[in-house]
């Protein structure tokens, strides 16, 4: 448990930490808002895994992408407060949470209608194929390559368009050529943050019942806080984040002691 706590910083020097110490500083400092939030958002959760559990009982097809895309719909508003936090507080702000959650609603629920429906429609079948694989006993080498490759393809769009959703109001094709552009030029560390989104997911997937009782735990709040955490340089400096912020709303972006020292 010493991860989620902060260490003795007093040998570093003050200003933003980098690395590891900046992982723990985050997480010590901010791991009750994430907890809170991950709440909501899990309960946002609720429709989708409803519907699709409702959809794969009854081997139903045309009930799969309604409930999905519905569900998502709902579940995205979840997401979209949930990366909007993370955001918050890894350049700092520490604003209320409950406060930036309803913010979050308000400012971003038009713009995470679309995102949610296709993570949902995605979802639906992922797990509706799983399935309809697992009862058929069909599982190949191959056929689970090509799970596998969507996942983290899936997760390399989507780690790169919840951002901009909660950040910038742009449209879809401007998120969509920015997410190219950005794992074009970053793919390593994409894929990398991808595999890890991908491969906690199959973990938590393969415990099953047992990491049921994780769920409300880590919920979707440490992975996606993990995958921003290993993105969020790059992704600053290609989209000059906190420097477009830092324009518009200054009392976002604070001030370190080394720097007013200076």
């Amino acid at each position: 448990m010493g991860l989620f706590f902060p260490m003795d910083d007093d040998h570093l020097p003050p200003g933003r930490k980098k690395g590891f110490a900046r992982y723990r500083e985050v997480l010590g400092r901010d791991f009750k808002q994430f907890y809170l939030t991950n709440l909501l958002a899990l309960a946002s959760f609720i429709p989708l895994g409803l519907g699709i559990g409702y959809a794969v009982l009854s081997s139903s097809v045309l009930v799969l992408i309604p409930v999905s895309l519905i569900g998502g719909m709902i579940a995205g508003q979840g997401l979209a407060a949930m990366y909007d936090l993370i955001l918050r507080r890894m350049r700092d702000t520490m604003d209320d949470w409950w406060v930036a959650f309803k913010k979050s609603l308000r400012q971003n629920w038009r713009a995470a209608l679309l995102p949610g429906a296709l993570e949902g429609l995605f979802l639906g079948f992922l797990v509706f194929a799983g399935a309809m694989i697992w009862w058929g006993g069909t599982l190949t080498i191959g056929t689970a390559l090509i799970l596998c490759a969507s996942v983290v393809i899936f997760c390399m769009i989507f780690s790169i368009w919840w951002p901009q959703v909660v950040l910038f109001e742009q449209s879809t094709v401007i998120r969509l050529k920015n997410c190219a552009l950005f794992i074009l030029q970053n793919f390593p560390q994409v894929l990398g943050a991808a595999a890890l989104q991908g491969g906690f997911w199959l973990l938590m997937f393969l415990l099953l019942p047992w990491s049921g009782f994780a769920v409300p735990v880590l919920g979707v709040w440490y992975i996606l806080f993990l995958a921003v955490f290993l993105l969020y340089d790059r992704l600053n400096e290609s989209f000059r984040i906190e420097e477009q912020i830092g324009q518009k709303f200054p009392e976002q972006i604070p001030t370190y002691d080394d720097e007013t020292e200076e």
